[in-house]
């Protein structure tokens, strides 16, 4: 439970980090892409999407660290 928690908490800084370091714009090519990537053509409901996204947060954590 509490790697969860740590995770969740690097995830959401890694994902401050990429919007910062891409400049946040949302109509990028990356963000496209990541988009298309992630969800296909459609777009799942918010929280559906608020889930995967949290997820691909921890995940860039744990890559960046090792785990």
């Amino acid at each position: 439970m509490m790697r969860l928690v740590l995770d969740t908490i690097g995830g959401i800084y890694e994902l401050m980090r990429l919007a910062v370091l891409s400049l946040y714009r949302p109509h990028a090519r990356y963000w496209q892409w990541r988009i298309e990537t992630a969800f296909g053509r459609g777009w799942p409901g918010r929280i559906e999407a608020l889930l995967a996204v949290l997820e691909y947060g921890r995940w860039m954590h744990r890559m960046r660290h090792g785990r």
